[in-house]
């Protein structure tokens, strides 16, 4: 495996969607813990929502309409990080 993931979820906080944010972010490092180098929350306006891994986009509110559901972003990180890696019953 190379260098540890940065991964950055931009929220609105106009929106109130801190707890979102933190949410997701709470998620992944529960599944991924030290794999990770960082989950970091980026504060935002105008109804952003977007999720980064080591700067590529892998998710955009608006492009990818609404917000992903756990299972989804645990698996578009998984694919990225390492994809042979079983995530249990998320992949079932």
């Amino acid at each position: 495996m190379s260098a540890r993931p940065r991964i950055v979820i931009v929220y609105c906080t106009q929106c109130q969607w801190l707890l979102r944010a933190g949410w997701m972010a709470q998620e992944l490092l529960s599944t991924f813990g030290e794999d990770l180098a960082e989950v970091a929350l980026q504060p935002g306006t105008g109804g952003v929502f977007r999720i980064e891994y080591d700067g590529d986009l892998i998710w955009e509110r608006k492009r990818d309409g609404g917000f992903p559901d756990v299972k989804t972003l645990k698996q578009l990180v998984r694919d990225r990080m390492d994809p042979a890696r079983d995530l249990g019953h998320i992949d079932r």
